[in-house]
């Protein structure tokens, strides 16, 4: 097959996932589950390919394309060049998962955090995926009036901590409340191209980011701290985005999926 009939097959039977952090930990996750429903996936994250490796085989060997973008979403020029680089590779987008986050540096009661803490976690887990949203918004909105049939939607992963005060990383807990406004309002503003956004909250989830604490969960789920007892996975959630991706969901644009083991079931 040539790179031209490569190129007519995607874009008129194939459709294109962007994933962000989408080779470690949740994001990883979600894709592979994506790459199991047939997605070709372009991937970013801040590390240099060369450590992504295994992580893009595994991916690649679904027989799914996969683009690796390296690429920091706080930053304006890296924004713009992941999508760039998407148009280059694929020519279209069908879906975006804004993924891509961190917890602070250092935990700190919210009266010692500090300035410095609260601007780059909001950079990379609100500003960051807001303004992703709004280049793939655009860019999916150009692509639906050019092709009536052409499917879109958004996705964003935020946390329990949208709704649950932690006070030892309260930058955290903003910027995850922040991504469930953000989710509302492009929700708002997109339904009228018939594009659906949608949140989904991990809960406790087992990831190298949740590594340190460990212990502490571990404690707390024997304890009886959530319905169903055990960690949550990256794929978990990974299904849960699949769902959303498949279109599962066609008239529930702006609302949010919980994968947290019943851990925010009000109980008594």
């Amino acid at each position: 097959m040539t790179n031209s009939d490569t190129r007519h097959e995607t874009q008129n039977t194939r459709r294109t996932a962007l994933v962000t952090g989408g080779c470690r930990g949740i994001g990883f996750g979600i894709s592979q589950a994506l790459a199991r429903e047939g997605f070709d996936l372009a991937v970013c994250g801040v590390r240099e390919e060369a450590a992504a490796v295994e992580a893009l085989a595994k991916l690649r060997a679904s027989g799914r394309e996969v683009l690796y973008v390296q690429a920091d979403i706080s930053k304006t020029a890296d924004r713009q060049k992941l999508v760039t680089a998407i148009r280059a590779r694929f020519g279209q987008l069908h879906v975006l998962v804004n993924n891509a986050g961190i917890a602070p540096r250092v935990r700190k009661d919210i009266l010692e955090a500090t300035e410095e803490s609260f601007d780059e976690v909001l950079g990379v887990n609100l500003r960051g995926p807001y303004f992703l949203t709004q280049l793939a918004a655009r860019w999916m909105i150009e692509q639906r009036k050019a092709q009536p049939g052409f499917a879109a939607c958004i996705v964003n992963i935020s946390s329990v901590s949208a709704t649950l005060a932690s006070t030892g990383r309260g930058e955290y807990c903003i910027s995850k409340a922040g991504v469930s406004m953000a989710t509302q309002l492009w929700a708002a503003r997109l339904g009228e191209f018939g594009i659906p956004v949608y949140e989904v909250r991990p809960g406790i989830a087992q990831t190298d980011m949740t590594a340190a604490v460990q212990a502490k969960y571990d404690k707390l789920i024997a304890e009886g701290l959530l319905v169903q007892p055990r960690w949550g996975t990256p794929d978990d959630t990974g299904r849960a985005v699949a769902m959303l991706a498949r279109g599962d969901l066609p008239y529930s644009t702006g609302q949010v999926i919980m994968v947290d083991g019943g851990l925010t079931l009000p109980r008594l």
